[in-house]
């Protein structure tokens, strides 16, 4: 009888600790159960051969949007197909009550089941969720959604501080009474309760995203008023790097005095970035931790000036985005994620202030971090920890997610280094009609996707049926595998 149920040979794996390195995979009951020098063909049931490729860890993409302007059936049967294209193996997605997603409010432990009950089966990876409390009565729920439902991260959105994007009252929105920075205080109260009564190392966290409504209200006003510039720099201009500022310094206060963890969510731009740091600088002990996306490491609206890549916070300038890499090269920015929003071209028509926010990325994780990130001097260990590693730790996935180890799920992305194709629609195998990055030349492409050690995604397409499983988080440790 074979010892294996599956062996990955002849190829480059990236370890933690160790780098690209020779190694054969042995994967038995969908988890890792063996590294090695060679694993004879014998020993395993099914062997792929990877020469010539590296193999990764299946990324984690932590910032997702399921359902946010679909049917989250629908797109998380569609969207995380792309996922695996891209070489990733798991999302944490946000989830709040209000407007978009399932249109209504109430109590999580009424919404959350429904949510649940209409992403599985239909998911092509992992999944989680990350939650909003929106209303004060959620935010009495987060204890037993930690305890019970397995969310170990919440979110509060700064800009929705009473105003929506259109400039209606922030209930539009929200569907809230009250949606304030006392709101945002109360919930860090509790997640912070939370946290310190955790014996088991785990982390609860609340992701913030960060940008200053009021701000934001003047800056549209004038950028409107004026009307000499348009398209992305219109809007860049109208959320100005300032209004990241400013979230961001509050968000120093109210976590400082609570000690809450908190998430920074997309930072944009070097003003937030800096601001960021500082918050860390000021506040030493507090568990603060930095996110940024693809597209803020990719797109600018000097070569992007198009309304279908606008995404809050906006799409910025090309100094931006060197400032970013800058972070991300320093060690400062702690993962690189897609905010994946599948938004149709329908929904970018239209004047732009009225244009829906957001676009999917999930599918350029791998290849345009291989890509972009090693012609910026970033080893392929550093990039697996942006993408995979580092996701994983801070959102209770770790060690089963997000590094190829003894014990750890069989989440393996194969991927061709020696081969560039230039993005498409069609290669992202997203149902968004259109994506900003297209022609990008890229490398890194996922030839095969393992999920759990089964092939969920090889030669361009899925393979099989959705089989991906809920991330009750922090994920349970179990017996690894005899070998």
């Amino acid at each position: 009888m074979a010892r294996f149920d599956t062996a990955v040979v002849n190829g480059t794996a990236v370890l933690p600790g160790h780098g690209a390195i020779a190694a054969d995979i042995g994967i038995k009951d969908g988890r890792i159960a063996a590294l090695g020098d060679s694993i004879p063909a014998s020993d395993a049931e099914e062997v792929i051969d990877a020469e010539g490729r590296l193999v990764l860890p299946g990324a984690v993409d932590a910032h997702f949007h399921l359902g946010i302007y679909r049917d989250i059936a629908e797109d998380a049967r569609s969207e995380t197909a792309s996922s695996l294209a891209g070489g990733v193996t798991s999302v944490i997605s946000y989830f709040r009550t209000g407007s978009h997603y399932l249109e209504k409010s109430g109590p999580y432990a009424e919404i959350y089941p429904e949510v649940l009950e209409k992403t599985a089966g239909n998911s092509w990876v992992d999944y989680g969720y990350h939650l909003a409390p929106m209303v004060r009565d959620q935010i009495r729920e987060i204890e037993r959604l930690v305890n019970e439902d397995g969310v170990a991260s919440f979110k509060y959105y700064m800009f929705y501080k009473g105003m929506d994007l259109a400039g209606q009252p922030g209930e539009s929105e929200t569907m809230s009474e009250v949606y304030d920075l006392g709101h945002m205080f109360e919930i860090m109260e509790e997640v912070a309760r939370l946290q310190a009564s955790r014996t088991d190392g785990s982390r609860i966290s609340l992701s913030i995203h960060c940008e200053q409504p009021e701000l934001i209200r003047v800056f549209m006003e004038r950028v409107q008023s004026e009307g000499v510039l348009e398209g992305l720099e219109a809007y860049s201009a109208a959320r100005p790097p300032l209004t990241e500022h400013l979230a961001v310094a509050e968000v120093g206060v109210l976590a400082g005095h609570t000690r809450c963890p908190v998430n920074l969510l997309h930072l944009s731009s070097e003003e937030a970035l800096e601001a960021a740091v500082e918050l860390k600088r000021r506040h030493p002990s507090l568990d603060a931790r930095l996110e940024t996306t693809l597209h803020h490491l990719a797109l600018t609206y000097e070569t992007y000036n198009d309304q279908r890549g606008k995404v809050n916070p906006p799409i910025r300038a090309q100094s931006d985005v060197e400032a970013l890499w800058r972070g991300v090269l320093r060690g400062e920015i702690d993962w690189v994620c897609s905010d994946h929003a599948c938004c149709s071209e329908e929904h970018k028509e239209g004047e732009l202030w009225r244009a829906l926010p957001g676009f999917g990325g999930t599918a350029l994780i791998y290849p345009f971090m291989l890509t972009e990130g090693r012609r910026r001097g970033l080893s392929l260990e550093r990039i697996v920890e942006l993408v995979a590693t580092n996701p994983a730790r801070a959102y209770g996935l770790a060690p089963r997610k997000g590094a190829i180890t003894i014990g750890a799920d069989a989440d393996l992305a194969i991927v061709e280094m020696e081969e560039t194709h230039a993005v498409t629609p069609e290669r992202l195998l997203s149902a968004q009609e259109y994506t900003p990055f297209e022609g990008m030349e890229l490398a890194g492409w996922p030839v095969r996707t393992l999920l759990r050690g089964r092939t969920a995604f090889a030669g361009g397409e899925t393979v099989g049926e959705p089989a991906g499983s809920y991330l009750k988080r922090p994920l349970a440790a179990e017996p690894i595998p005899a070998s």
